[in-house]
């Protein structure tokens, strides 16, 4: 029996570390899970263990290369941004991987406002939120200022996707998904570098651009393979949706938080709007997606938590509630509150009291949502995630945009699968199928599988 053509895709996230191969139709044929100890930073500051990650990509895909049932054509990277590793001379890590929830100095804060226009200005003009070392930009700014002798040292900062690639290549890019993602680095105006990275010598530091959907030859050792540059994971998972919908849309994402993505919006962001927690990110193909976040998702567990405390329950008791609309009706009537502000004494029985809690919720993802999708003839709204499975926000959240249909969106590994097809023709002989995402209708006053 032939082996079976595959891709490996390696998806790093923040505690879960994947490798996956997918054949040819896109069905996921191996995985494989690892979590990794973190260690700490010289100031003592949790942040990842680089080096078990390293040797982690390189034992996988020894490992992989050993089964016979498979043929590797290609390798790709989909791994959360806002993350550099800074390589010497030599190809090595000359520090920690640092942690981007590690706070960031004021005083050196202020100085860069300071010197390059103020925090609205940078802000408008780079479409990035003040997030302190989530705004990778400003991470190797505090090495130039803070460790110069390390700064000289530096042959290449590079964002987290694109230094595991370097691992397997060699070669070391830039890239568009990670550099247009909240770092600060980038003018959406004028489609460049912003000039305080010139200016203050980091563009030395940042090696060639390079587009996602080309690939390098191996240097890692294996069976003639061909290596993509990795993507920001965030971007890679919008892929599946562009690949396979041509009307404009819009995709929210639901977990911990509701970002709301709109690829067809290329109004320019106002102050207003990043007041209002909206930023852009920049696609794989090197346009602009406008996108606003809810803290949705967090919200949602903790007043569940609040609500069978209240009425002596088990959360699990929420996880699958019918739709009633006429609860929703009777509620309607309520004075428009953010739940962790209403008293839950004022609801008959918990079921009421969840109903009140998704309603509100959606008052708010609505809000949330209409941030990014005036100006843009959407068509179609596709949810995924958590929400997308919860019958209730899906029936209001239709209801509430009647014009536009709406639809639940289920797909395995959407960031991995992004990160697989952005390579398509680099490794895929067969057409990009048209049933990787699951689709599921909801209209006012029903909903059907399609």
């Amino acid at each position: 029996m032939s082996a079976i053509p595959v891709i490996a895709i390696f998806d790093v996230g923040k505690t879960n570390k994947k490798l996956f191969l997918f054949d040819e139709d896109y069905q996921i044929v191996f995985e494989k899970s690892a979590r990794f100890t973190e260690t700490v930073d010289e100031d003592g500051f949790a942040c990842e263990n680089i080096e078990s990650l390293r040797l982690s990509v390189f034992d996988s895909l020894s490992e992989v290369f050993r089964m016979k049932e498979f043929k590797i054509r290609a390798v790709n990277f989909s791994a959360y941004g806002a993350s550099f590793v800074y390589v010497g001379a030599d190809g090595k890590p000359l520090t920690p991987l640092y942690n981007y929830l590690k706070e960031y100095p004021e005083e050196l804060s202020q100085k860069f406002y300071n010197d390059y226009g103020g925090k609205e200005q940078l802000s408008v003009v780079t479409a990035s939120p003040i997030l302190g070392s989530l705004n990778s930009g400003l991470q190797l700014y505090r090495i130039k200022h803070q460790k110069p002798e390390v700064f000289a040292k530096i042959k290449y900062a590079l964002h987290l996707p694109q230094y595991l690639s370097f691992l397997l290549s060699g070669q070391p890019f830039s890239e568009l998904t990670s550099v247009g993602c909240h770092t600060f680095m980038w003018d959406f105006a004028r489609n460049r570098y912003h000039e305080w990275v010139q200016h203050e010598g980091l563009t030395a530091k940042l090696p060639p651009m390079l587009s996602p959907n080309k690939v390098v030859p191996a240097l890692f050792p294996g069976n003639n393979y061909k290596v993509g540059i990795g993507l920001h994971d965030s971007s890679a998972a919008l892929i599946p949706y562009l690949v396979n919908f041509s009307e404009p849309f819009i995709l929210i994402s639901t977990g911990t938080w509701c970002i709301s993505l709109n690829p067809y919006n290329h109004i320019p962001l106002t102050a207003e709007d990043l007041k209002n927690d909206c930023l852009c990110y920049l696609q794989y193909q090197g346009k602009p997606v406008k996108a606003s976040r809810l803290f949705a998702g967090y919200e949602h567990e903790q007043q569940v938590k609040r609500i069978a405390a209240h009425f002596k329950t088990n959360v699990v008791k929420y996880r699958h509630m019918s739709f009633d609309p006429g609860i929703i009706e009777r509620l309607r009537k309520s004075e428009i509150l953010r739940f962790e502000e209403r008293d839950l004494n004022s609801f008959k029985d918990d079921t009421e009291a969840y109903y009140q809690l998704i309603l509100d919720l959606v008052a708010e993802q609505i809000v949330s949502t209409q941030l990014v999708l005036d100006g843009s003839a959407v068509k179609r709204i596709f949810v995924d995630g958590g929400f997308s499975k919860n019958s209730m926000y899906m029936n209001l959240l239709a209801r509430a945009f009647p014009s536009i249909e709406v639809f639940s969106a289920s797909m395995a590994q959407a960031s991995a699968v992004g990160a697989a097809l952005v390579i398509h023709k680099e490794w895929n002989r067969k057409a990009i199928p048209n049933d990787i995402i699951e689709l599921k209708y909801y209209s006012a006053t029903s909903s059907i599988s399609i």
